[in-house]
């Protein structure tokens, strides 16, 4: 029997010396390599329990063969090969623009027709009155899809085009609908809708993925109207969420910023979704139809410019993350955000901090509540960080803000799915819309200035800085799990 004990110690030993092997190997920033070495070293089981799930580094895999991109990437390239060095567009976007385009391929487009909708009263009938109307294909990626009364209509909208011969094609992320039961997707599957779940977690395969989850949210219809942004599939986005008052509970408005796109800028959104189901089905979705009367020849600059861009944890550099900082670092009067964590990775904690010392007009805005009391107060530490030097924090009141929206300057603008944490930046498939056009940019600022105007200056609220030590304690301990929330 002790014989069992020493090769069950043996064993362990090798797993742990082969994780630190791994650790040191990944030339990750060296705290983080330290961090994960003493985990490791000074939490038996726990620690390799930790890194099994939450300490891969993911950045060196492939998820997609780069033949099967090439595939993919093909038509929405059409007609665009001279279009970089032909746009006539400020140096500054320019620099983003191809950026983004050495990153990962990402062409910009234009958009004929853009709206903007900042909550689920506008956005819902939006989507289901092009659902309706669809022709030939329905391709939907989001987060969440629940099993609600919302949940429910928008399920019977895309069975109803399925019995009609549409191709309808659903990718929802195993974790974040975890909650709608396999009933309900079975439901889709039996009359007629293709279903995926992203990364399911299934022990054991897979569970070390669990960490890295597809966040994005779009959805395309025929290849010529697209929908990028924020909201899942879920009832909160109507109904609202509960909040305890004085007075008693009561709904309050869960807000978003979502986008409906026309044009060649389906094109991105497209390529964004098939990618996505190839990796789900290893079926390579590709041709002329999936990209609509919108394929043309690409040329016409008719609309606002805009580039669709997508992150994720497999990727060599991330993608969004760098955007930010550039365009952090590039404003020259103003930078508005607003997210709903704030969980800053620390290049994008250094460029915040850099603008606001230049004199850049650099604003955040957090909700007042966040719907999970660990984030709000590992927050709590960063935001301290950015207001002393100068960052203006604002925190929303009405309801929960979900809303991913950035503007600078007047000439640029970004809305999707990612938010100003690690999770989003380091571990989760994203996609976000960089716009480069003053009028829509302007639009998407007054979104803003409208969300402000219910807003309390943080420094109006209370003097962080007073707070008791514990309090203090307690928020510094829970900054450590930052990179898990």
């Amino acid at each position: 029997m002790i014989y069992i004990h020493w090769l069950g110690l043996l064993i362990y030993t090798v797993v742990i010396a082969v994780a630190m092997v791994s650790v040191l190997m990944d030339r990750r920033q060296p705290a983080k390599t330290m961090a994960w070495m003493l985990v490791l070293m000074f939490m038996p089981v726990v620690g390799i329990i930790l890194y099994f799930f939450f300490g891969q580094n993911t950045r060196k895999e492939r998820i997609i063969s780069q033949k099967s991109m090439d595939e993919l990437t093909k038509r929405t390239m059409l007609g665009y090969a001279d279009m970089l060095k032909d746009m006539d567009v400020p140096e500054n976007e320019r620099t983003l623009i191809y950026l983004f385009y050495q990153q990962s391929a990402a062409l910009p487009f234009f958009s004929r027709e853009t709206e903007i909708y900042t909550d689920g009263y506008q956005f819902f009938p939006a989507l289901l009155k092009v659902i309706a109307q669809a022709r030939h294909h329905i391709h939907l990626d989001t987060y969440i899809f629940a099993d609600d009364p919302l949940g429910r209509l928008v399920a019977d909208a895309l069975v109803e085009k399925a019995r009609q011969g549409v191709e309808v094609r659903l990718v929802y992320d195993d974790v974040g609908s975890w909650k709608t039961p396999n009933r309900f997707f079975e439901m889709l599957r039996e009359n007629g809708v293709e279903v995926h779940p992203f990364m399911p977690v299934k022990f054991p395969a897979f569970t070390s993925k669990v960490n890295y989850r597809n966040h994005r949210k779009v959805c395309v219809v025929d290849g010529e109207i697209g929908f990028v942004g924020g909201m899942n599939i879920a009832q909160r986005y109507v109904k609202g969420v509960k909040r305890r008052k004085v007075s008693g509970t009561v709904m309050q408005p869960w807000r978003d910023t979502h986008i409906k796109v026309t044009g060649t800028a389906v094109r991105g959104l497209q390529r964004a979704f098939l990618v996505d189901w190839y990796f789900v089905d290893r079926t390579l979705v590709n041709g002329r139809k999936y990209y609509g009367e919108a394929l043309g020849d690409g040329r016409a600059a008719d609309g606002a410019l805009m580039q669709l861009v997508t992150s994720n944890p497999t990727s060599p550099w991330p993608e969004i993350e760098q955007g930010y900082v550039r365009i952090l670092l590039g404003a020259r009067r103003y930078v508005y955000m607003e997210t709903p964590y704030f969980l800053p990775t620390d290049p994008i904690l250094f460029a915040m901090r850099t603008a606001a010392l230049a004199g850049v007009d650099v604003r955040l805005m957090l909700p007042m509540h966040a719907d999970a009391k660990l984030v709000e107060w590992a927050s709590r530490s960063y935001v301290m960080e950015t207001l002393e030097a100068g960052v203006k924090v604002y925190l929303y009141e009405p309801g929960f803000n979900h809303s991913k929206l950035l503007v600078s300057d007047d000439s640029l603008a970004s809305v999707g799915s990612a938010n100003i944490d690690f999770r989003s930046f380091e571990n989760n498939f994203e996609a976000n819309m960089f716009i480069y056009d003053r009028p829509l940019a302007l639009r998407l600022k007054q979104v803003y200035l409208e969300d402000e105007s219910h807003c309390v200056l943080i420094d109006d609220l209370t003097d962080l800085e007073h707070r008791p030590f514990f309090h203090r304690l307690w928020e510094s301990l829970v900054r450590l799990l930052s990179p898990l929330l």
